[in-house]
């Protein structure tokens, strides 16, 4: 019951930030410059998300709210939503869909580049994030797939980074969680090593753990 009413809950405020554009969208209050209004925000929320996605597992793990796991297939979908709102933005409001201004921004802006491959490694995430896609392609094959959300995390703060040039204090924020995240998770995976090494040959082989990111 409470996961239920946490996924309810979690479902309604992942929505907020889209019902905030479209509210200042509506009473014309997006400002000078509205596109880029959407594009930081959409960007933003995407990074959010991901990180938070993230964080789960070492939340899980910490507080052994163990229910917490449930949680994460949302908010990486929702991840995705907002990165595909923030990828349209530039493509549609910005581009019109202008094939040859986008290449030349690719050639001329590294940022766009690094945005666009982050964007595209969350795809096949966004596609597999299902059970049925866990049965099919096996509990290990789908950890190693998604184990590509780091990079998309990465990518994402190095996206940011180039972007903004000048303000660095929020991608830099953002690159300080990843960077705890990113050792969090690489200090699990020495101590799981470590603690491998140390099991007899002889002893039974564990039992098989449940999916974790």
């Amino acid at each position: 019951m409470t996961l239920r009413l946490t996924k309810i809950a979690l479902f309604l405020a992942a929505l907020i930030p889209l019902e905030r554009l479209l509210w200042k969208a509506l009473h014309d209050a997006l400002g000078a410059n509205p596109i880029e209004v959407i594009t930081h925000s959409t960007g933003d929320w995407t990074l959010i998300l991901v990180l938070t996605t993230l964080a789960i597992t070492p939340l899980r793990r910490i507080t052994r709210l163990y229910w917490l796991i449930g949680l994460r297939r949302m908010l990486g979908l929702f991840a995705f939503f907002y990165g595909t709102l923030h990828f349209l933005t530039y493509i549609w409001l910005d581009k019109f869909f202008d094939l040859h201004e986008m290449l030349k921004d690719i050639e001329k802006r590294r940022f766009i580049t690094v945005g666009f491959a982050a964007f595209v490694l969350m795809i096949p995430l966004a596609l597999t994030s299902t059970a049925w896609s866990i049965r099919r392609l096996g509990g290990k094959n789908w950890q190693r797939l998604h184990r590509f959300i780091y990079l998309t995390a990465i990518l994402g703060v190095v996206h940011y980074i180039w972007l903004v040039k000048a303000d660095l204090r929020k991608p830099l924020a953002y690159g300080a969680v990843l960077t705890i995240l990113l050792a969090y998770r690489v200090g699990i995976w020495v101590k799981e090593k470590a603690s491998g090494k140390r099991q007899h040959p002889a002893s039974p082989a564990p039992t098989p753990r449940r999916v974790e990111l």
